[in-house]
């Protein structure tokens, strides 16, 4: 499958027009982040309706993340077999499929089968992940690949911030009773069908076909790693960024409540957190703006180099100075996840789809960083624990200026 810019895009005869695409895109962009940050609503709600300790609630971001290591790479063979705009059509009716589960799930009380349709619903995220950052990126001029797919992010952050009032106001807001999880069943079943609807859009919709001049693809994943450091440096990069944003994330309202903040409480904490999130948003729409500009690489480094800053700043102060650098992090974290992906795959062509899917396996770092940076938290103290996301924020600068060089390589064979 061919990916090769603007010059690998034809156009059936009533086929969309680009601009039209790339809009009709970002909805996709939209929803899973959207659904994805219902799990911050579901994950509370589920430990107070079956009695579960803090370890058997975070098994939902467990098996979450879990699903993008386990489905990615099997995503990107799909891919090859069966195309981008078929591939988005799978991944929002398996993501239905996850959602509906939801429904039987509570009516029978079961917490696994819950983790079950987690899983299932994550699936579908994945496959649609896989299927439209690639196609994002290549939907037009190359040099704007990068910010296209940062706009296009941006839209996802929207749904991030969008979810949790969702979720307050259809689930949490019912009570939570032990041994009913009821309140779950309207929303996620008006899910399903929304998902529904959308993937008979894309049934329907004519969208810009990327030329398929070989379906055939066999190279593995030791050949690709092998043949196109870009990717082999870009899915280390993936893993990295997507843990310390999670893992920063994860911990502020614990860091908040000891930096001797006047007025600070649980509750107070917990709302400063979307600043964190709404600094990302908003910084994917301007990084979209400046890489028409700057080129992607430079940005992503200074980002990166801004990121690390802050957190030495957060570590080494107390009160509100270490309150708003640690919550600035969350401005520079914007870019990172599209520009490292566009710069992972570029010069990849044929590849392009099995290698989209390696690097959404990469986010599984989501899940195991938190986990090393509550060791050292543990061990140390929970405010100089933040140096753990720090020194993945090192190693994106490195990748931004020398690991995301594109070399001439011989194509990979199997």
């Amino acid at each position: 499958m061919q990916l090769s810019g603007s010059a690998s895009l034809k156009t059936n005869q009533s086929a969309m027009n680009v601009r039209l695409a790339f809009w009709a895109m970002t909805s996709l962009f939209f929803i899973w982040g959207f659904i994805t940050a219902l799990n911050d609503i579901l994950l509370p709600y589920l430990k107070g309706a079956f009695a579960l300790s803090y370890l058997q609630a975070g098994l939902v971001q467990f098996c979450f993340f879990g699903a993008y290591f386990v489905v990615s790479p099997l995503a990107g063979i799909l891919l090859e077999r069966i195309g981008f705009q078929r591939g988005m059509v799978v991944g929002l009716l398996t993501m239905a499929a996850g959602a509906a589960l939801f429904y039987p799930a509570a009516a029978l009380g079961w917490y696994w089968f819950f983790l079950l349709a987690l899983f299932v619903l994550a699936a579908g995220i994945t496959v649609l992940q896989v299927s439209a950052n690639p196609y994002v990126a290549v939907l037009g001029d190359e040099r704007h690949a990068a910010s296209r797919l940062n706009l296009a992010q941006a839209l996802n952050s929207l749904g991030h911030t969008a979810g949790p009032w969702f979720g307050a106001v259809l689930i949490l807001s019912a009570g939570t009773v032990v041994g009913d999880a009821s309140s779950v069943q309207g929303p996620y079943l008006l899910l399903a069908v929304i998902l529904v609807l959308v993937a008979l859009l894309f049934i329907w919709l004519r969208l810009p076909a990327l030329q398929q001049n070989d379906t055939s693809s066999k190279a593995g994943f030791v050949s690709l790693m092998r043949t196109y450091p870009q990717l082999r440096f870009g899915v280390v990069a993936i893993f990295l960024y997507v843990g310390a944003e999670v893992a920063v994330g994860s911990y502020l309202v614990s860091l908040f409540m000891q930096l001797d903040i006047a007025g600070m409480d649980r509750v107070a904490a917990g709302k400063m957190v979307s600043y964190y999130w709404g600094a990302a948003m908003v910084g994917r729409f301007i990084g979209a703006g400046l890489m028409r500009f700057i080129a992607p690489g430079y940005l992503l480094a200074a980002n990166a180099v801004l990121a690390v800053l802050m957190i030495i700043l957060a570590v080494n102060s107390n009160g509100e100075i270490a309150m708003w650098a640690i919550l600035s992090v969350g401005l520079f974290n914007s870019i990172m996840f599209p520009t490292i992906f566009t710069l992972a795959i570029r010069g990849l062509g044929v590849h392009t789809g099995r290698a989209s899917g390696y690097l959404c396996q990469g986010i599984v770092g989501g899940a195991l960083m938190p986990l090393l940076q509550a060791g050292v938290a543990d061990v140390w103290s929970l405010q100089w624990s933040f140096l753990v996301p720090a020194c993945a924020y090192v190693y994106i600068g490195w990748y931004a200026l020398a690991g995301s060089k594109v070399k001439a390589v011989p194509d990979a064979k199997a």
